[in-house]
């Protein structure tokens, strides 16, 4: 398991959209939950915030599909 920021799923920095997505939870109730959590705690959520930001990596893009050419006039009959 390894946790990533999201590049597709991101408001600010994509913790939250990572971490939503590696445990298939909704990015849009996490971050509701993150903030509640933030306010209640002293601001303490900021804080693991800024530090998950710091230490996840962002999700590689994804390759690019393989496209061959259309047109390959050395290529007869195929």
């Amino acid at each position: 398991m390894k946790l990533t920021r999201s590049t597709t799923d991101s408001v600010f920095a994509g913790v939250c959209g990572g971490l939503a997505e590696q445990f298939g939870w909704s990015p849009s109730r996490l971050r509701v939950v993150w903030v509640l959590a933030t306010i209640f705690t002293a601001f303490a959520g900021l804080i693991v915030y800024l530090a998950l930001w710091f230490l996840m990596p962002k999700t590689p893009p994804a390759p690019l599909p393989f496209e061959p050419a259309v047109n390959q006039p050395w290529r007869h009959g195929v």
